[in-house]
């Protein structure tokens, strides 16, 4: 007898949490979850001051550009240092180098 009770129990139970499931059913209609705002409507609020400051946004071409000019600017310079020595030792004066 004991068996049976424990075999009605058990069965009750499955069928209790089969019942409690939730069905993921492709052929149902999906529904948005969110609402568009207007900015304009939104309501007024300072922002948390817990909140996690947002990550600036890196710009890819910003970062090679910058690199490119400080690249022009070294061989600029450059240029300038080899053009000073060349006129210092075309007038006989001993080049000096720049102090880095």
């Amino acid at each position: 007898m004991k068996k049976y009770a424990s075999l009605a129990i058990v069965a009750s139970a499955a069928l209790a949490l089969s019942a409690c499931g939730k069905s993921d059913d492709a052929s149902e209609a999906a529904a948005e979850d969110t609402v568009e705002m207007p900015a304009d409507e939104l309501p007024a609020m300072e922002p948390s001051a817990a909140a996690a400051p947002m990550a600036p946004v890196v710009d890819a071409s910003a970062a090679a550009d910058a690199e490119a000019n400080a690249v022009r600017d070294t061989a600029n310079n450059a240029a300038a240092v080899a053009a000073a020595a060349q006129a210092a030792a075309d007038e006989g004066e001993d080049p000096q180098t720049p102090a880095q």
